[in-house]
Order: C-alpha cells, then structure tokens, then sequence
C-alpha cells in the first residue's frame, strides 16, 4: 500500500479524543496503538483484539509518527553540574 493510501487512515479532528490522531472510523489513538507494540503486543493480537482494524491500520500508525518524527528537533539535555 503506497504511503498516502495508509496516511489517509488517520485523522485529526479536534471534536474527536482532543484532537489526537486515530484510526479513521475508530477511536483508537496512534499513540494507543504505538503503546500496544511498545509493550510487546503483537499486530495479530491488536487484530484480534480490535476486529474493525486492518492490518494497514497499524502500519498506518507507525508511518504517521515515523513521518511526525522526522521533522522534530531534538535538544540534548544538559546534566546540571
């Protein structure tokens, strides 16, 4: 799937969860679902889990922050001496 096809699974949209991206359709945020695989979940078991979502949903998610990411500045913080 190219990449604008799975960016247009996430939305914005202030009246929906404060504002922060989810999966379209859905209330599930980007931030839950990098939570899910940060704490070891696997696609299949969101899946399983969720049966509304794809798996282009999830990868949708990852390239979203990947791409939010990329355009951030990152400041070293300096150890108080």
């Amino acid at each position: 799937m190219e990449r604008n096809q799975l960016l247009e699974r996430i939305v914005v949209n202030p009246k929906l969860m404060v504002g922060k991206p989810v999966i379209k359709g859905t209330r599930l945020t980007v931030q839950y679902i990098l939570n899910l695989l940060a704490h070891g979940e696997t696609i299949d078991e969101i899946l399983q889990e969720y049966k509304g979502l794809k798996k282009e949903d999830i990868l949708a998610c990852l390239l979203y922050a990947s791409e939010t990411l990329e355009n951030t500045t990152f400041m070293p913080l300096v150890e108080a001496v």
